[in-house]
């Protein structure tokens, strides 16, 4: 058992989780789409084993269980589905940033760089002292 730091060695009985994600932060997107799906397939498998204990053919169960648990999944795991529509929103905008900043670098815009395009500027200068990057004997990459 943990002992709090700062303490004669008495033991930590504070019910505090470990550390993991914090509050704010959600699993990610991966994790989220693994859970909804082992938790629709147990469905399925709970619903055909039902069906086959109670005597319906085992291939008949998987089939009808099959149709019986979407919309009863749409039901049970509305706090699931939730909190994947949430990690597709994050993951959507995530990328979007990333592909705008992709896209404004290959087209040489350098807005979310401003401390580049500052430095790059001071270099131009003439009788300006040496930036960072000239200072660290990099070449400048001149003109695109």
């Amino acid at each position: 058992m943990a002992t709090r730091p700062g303490t004669d060695g008495d033991l930590d009985t504070d019910p505090q989780p470990p550390a993991g994600p914090g509050p704010g932060k959600a699993p990610g997107l991966a994790a989220t789409v693994g859970l909804y799906t082992v938790a629709r397939l147990g469905l399925v498998a709970v619903i055909a084993a039902l069906l086959a204990l109670a005597g319906v053919p085992v291939l008949l169960a998987v089939l009808i269980a099959l149709v019986v648990a979407l919309p009863l999944s749409l039901v049970l795991f509305r706090g699931l589905r939730a909190r994947l529509d949430l990690a597709l929103a994050e993951s959507r905008q995530r990328r979007g940033a990333q592909r705008e900043a992709l896209r404004a670098r290959l087209r040489g815009d350098e807005a979310a760089d401003g401390a580049d395009r500052a430095d790059r500027a001071e270099a131009d200068e003439p009788g300006a002292p040496p930036s960072d990057h000239q200072a660290e004997g990099e070449a400048d990459p001149g003109p695109r």
